[in-house]
């Protein structure tokens, strides 16, 4: 159990990040603004990264996964998904009995199998979340600690996580200034397929596209505002975002044939030179997205 004084603050005694670049990287940065963590160590896999963490002030010392285990009262894994079972086998010899493991992956129902096919009988301290917040940008320059000012954070929790831990790491977030939701991973799953996964893969798609054609110097050049708009998100990590595709693979197959549908639609519009109907879905789009916007507070 979590030392109650500690609950109570909402407190990190250690917090150690796997993964000090745009979400580990606010995270702990957030939780330093706060006031509300005493130590953080940085875990990766490459000495710059780290070097460059501790020297914006992100991170107090490196250390490796065994020393995250021994030490850390909470341990953050903001890497791609695909590397979480690597992570949690490194975690799991020296892993403290009250230590909270929690992740910002962008799949969940992948990430709880991980948990408990590595951790067994201690995967009720393993948290799934996911903080809805991010960047093009990566790298611990990219570590804003207003990242997570009024963005959701889901939780989709173990039937076998302690009420307190998961109170209190609603708590942590909460410090950060985030909205906590809590779901079940497949709910998860199959709403942000819809509406992060398939606008990524859309975007990355449309980019590559352009980028390949024989005019792309020229077609780059005329590009404005709306292209930006659009394409911003493909500029992300590709390594995180290949493991998230393929992990929530069949939700995002199932939304990319539903947005075939709509696509073919509107196809069929303008090939019949139908303004009308191209009218009505331009229409609907329009003010979904406005009322969207006006709700979100995201326009």
């Amino acid at each position: 159990m979590i030392n109650p004084e500690v609950q109570q603050t909402s407190r990190v005694g250690v917090l150690a990040v796997v993964g000090v670049g745009l979400i580990g990287g606010s995270f702990a940065a957030a939780l330093r603004k706060a006031g509300a963590v005493d130590r953080v160590l940085g875990v990766g896999r490459t000495p710059g990264p780290l070097a460059q963490a501790r020297r914006l002030g992100l991170i107090d010392e490196v250390a490796t996964l065994a020393q995250a285990a021994e030490q850390a009262d909470l341990i953050f894994l903001a890497t791609p998904v695909g590397t979480f079972p690597a992570l949690l086998e490194g975690l799991l010899p020296s892993l403290k009995p009250a230590t909270v493991i929690t992740d910002g992956g962008s799949t969940k129902a992948d990430v709880v199998q991980a948990a408990y096919g590595v951790l067994g009988s201690r995967a009720g301290q393993f948290i799934p979340g996911h903080p809805i917040a991010g960047a093009e940008r990566t790298g611990p320059e990219a570590a804003d600690a207003t990242l997570y000012h009024g963005r959701n954070v889901v939780l989709t929790p173990l039937p076998e996580n302690d009420p307190h831990q998961r109170q209190w790491l609603t708590r942590v977030w909460e410090q950060c200034g985030a909205r906590v939701l809590t779901m079940a991973a497949q709910d998860h799953d199959t709403a942000l397929a819809s509406v992060s996964h398939v606008p990524h893969f859309l975007s990355s798609v449309f980019m590559a596209q352009v980028a390949a054609s024989a005019d792309a110097d020229v077609r780059l050049r005329l590009a404005g505002t709306g292209f930006r708009d659009f394409t911003r998100i493909a500029a992300g990590s590709p390594e995180m975002w290949r493991d998230i595709f393929l992990a929530n693979r069949e939700a995002v197959l199932s939304e990319l044939a539903q947005v075939r549908t709509v696509l073919a639609q509107a196809e069929q519009a303008l090939e019949h030179n139908d303004g009308q109907q191209l009218f009505d879905l331009l229409e609907r789009a329009a003010l979904a997205r406005r009322f969207w916007g006006s709700r979100s507070g995201l326009s």
